[in-house]
């Protein structure tokens, strides 16, 4: 095989992508990703061999989040990108090596770069196949998948200025764990287990970081029609990059719109002052290459998720910053004070036309933590009353297959007792549904991003203290999770390490987990996948 990737769940036949990704990456680019998380590692296994102190490493910190984040699910697919980034990394490595004096060093902190057309080739011995025990490989991959999904929120939250070295030192130590073979698989169990620990404190870091400085999200009506101006499409999650482009679009008669996860901006108070912030264009991620088509304006990638343009017109209408890459797009980088300049884009806007529009109306979310438990008492008086029988919790992802129809089809057969919590793109299999409300409630409560199904945790965790159990899984709550990819695994295990219980995850089970992980998964958290709508809504509210 040329390469082999199943970090996502598209993965080809549910166990792994061969030749070349379903994502769109070929075997280069997939190689020259797992060489950089090669590189991660022996960085790694020389910082905690060394016992090298977190606060003295400085950008490397940074550089080891946004490393991780590149290699996510449809983030990066820019191989010139992905090189640079590995020599970059190489060279803090060999200057840890120099400056740190520490004997038994994995390979992974000793290897030598190839060149030219060999530079990839490097990758052959480094990637998932090379651990050959099934269920360590399929361990020790978890846990790197959900440091993937860790990195990306707490590089947001960098960003933003909120840092917690204690949560990159554990990110050290589980990538340098992942090297070692003397660590049994129930060693494993534990680091993936603590691994979901620290995702708890990834995503509360960034809940903190982006309610001090936009606000804790409200209820909004958000408008998903468009207007006659020239328009910009911001895509992906990181709201620095939002704020930004809307300051230096004021007063230029360019709109702004976002797409798929970047929807739940319009939430945030702060956000709500600029008037050429208009509304949401689109769908999820994946109906981004009929959508661009219609938008006609320039897009900004801010994170993932990009799918491969299929016209070179859009392609040329493509900006990414970050994390994000695609070959021909042109990438914006920040200056020495974090500044990033999009005029390029809206001058671009400027000369093309404005939005087609491809649907009408509003739709509504923010119900974040704060929102839903200022609601408490509503809440708590709907279930007590029955009016409310049972509240699922519909976070996550979305993607093309067509077994995701399920979602949608789950949301509309629901009993009218019922009120989904979502966050994550998974929302947009049902939160344009009319489903009504349960006494001026809503039955989608939308929290917003992926990393906001921690506002679903601290919600249900409340509401537990507020009826007095012992046991989250005393609530009448019911997850039925929607995945994709890394961030998403992160937020499994954190749900995990937090005590939820009998998660049903789809549309089907990851394929890095080996049949003895997935056992273990089953006979300790009740895991399990779905069914049928009909068989598994019986089940539910049974």
């Amino acid at each position: 095989m040329s390469m082999f990737c199943y970090q996502c769940q598209e993965t080809a036949k549910g166990t792994g992508c061969t030749v070349r990704g379903v994502c769109g990456k070929n075997a280069a680019t997939a190689d020259l990703q797992d060489l950089l998380i090669y590189t991660l590692k022996g960085i790694s296994d020389i910082i905690v061999k060394g016992n090298v102190d977190v606060n003295s490493l400085g950008e490397l910190n940074y550089e080891v989040l946004n490393s991780l984040f590149m290699t996510i699910t449809n983030a990066n697919f820019d191989d010139g990108s992905l090189e640079n980034q590995i020599r970059k990394m190489v060279s803090y490595r060999d200057e840890l090596r120099k400056t740190f004096d520490v004997e038994d060093l994995h390979n992974a902190a000793t290897f030598e770069l190839g060149s030219g057309d060999s530079f990839a080739g490097n990758a052959d011995s480094v990637g998932v196949l090379a651990t050959t025990d099934e269920d360590v490989r399929s361990l020790r991959e978890m846990i790197t998948y959900g440091l993937k999904g860790m990195a990306a929120y707490t590089e947001h939250a960098y960003n933003i200025g909120e840092v917690d070295l204690d949560i990159n030192k554990f990110m050290y130590e589980a990538l340098a764990a992942t090297l070692d073979d003397s660590l049994t698989v129930d060693d494993l169990v534990a680091l993936t287990l603590k691994t979901g620990e620290y995702g708890v404190k990834a995503m509360a870091l960034l809940d903190k970081a982006n309610t001090s400085k936009y606000g804790n999200p409200e209820i909004t009506e958000v408008n998903i029609g468009v207007r006659n101006n020239p328009a910009i499409l911001i895509s992906g999650h990181d709201l620095t990059d939002l704020e930004q482009l809307l300051e230096q679009t004021k007063g230029t008669g360019v709109d702004v719109y976002t797409h798929s996860e970047m929807l739940p901006s319009h939430y945030y108070p702060f956000f709500k002052k600029y008037d050429n912030f208009v509304g949401n264009y689109g769908n999820a991620w994946w109906k981004q290459t009929e959508e661009f088509v219609t938008f006609n304006g320039p897009i900004l990638f801010t994170t993932n998720c990009i799918v491969p343009p299929r016209k070179e017109e859009v392609r040329d209408r493509i900006f990414t910053t970050g994390s994000t890459g695609y070959p021909g797009c042109k990438h914006i980088v920040p200056d020495e004070n974090g500044v990033k300049d999009f005029s390029e884009i809206i001058e671009l806007a400027k000369t093309l036309p404005a939005p087609e529009e491809i649907e009408t109306g509003h739709i509504v979310g923010g119900f974040a933590h704060n929102q839903v438990l200022a609601l408490a008492d509503k809440v708590v008086d709907a279930v007590k009353s029955g009016a409310i029988k049972k509240m699922f919790v519909m976070a996550g992802c979305d993607g093309r297959m067509k077994s995701r129809d399920y979602y949608t089809e789950f949301a509309e057969k629901l009993p009218e007792d019922t009120v989904i919590l979502t966050a994550g793109c998974a929302k947009y299999r049902y939160n344009k549904l009319n489903l009504g409300d349960i006494g001026g409630i809503p039955r989608v409560l939308d929290a917003g991003q992926c990393n906001d199904s921690y506002s679903l945790a601290v919600i249900a965790l409340k509401l537990k203290e507020v009826f007095e159990l012992e046991d989250v899984n005393d609530l009448p709550l019911a997850f039925n999770i929607a995945w994709y990819e890394q961030k998403a695994v992160i937020v499994l295990l954190a749900l995990l390490y937090l005590g939820f219980k009998n998660i049903h995850l789809g549309p089907t089970l990851p394929g890095f987990l080996s049949p003895n992980v997935a056992n273990v998964l089953v006979n300790n958290f009740g895991i399990a996948g779905i069914g049928t709508v009909d068989s598994d809504i019986e089940l539910f509210m049974a």
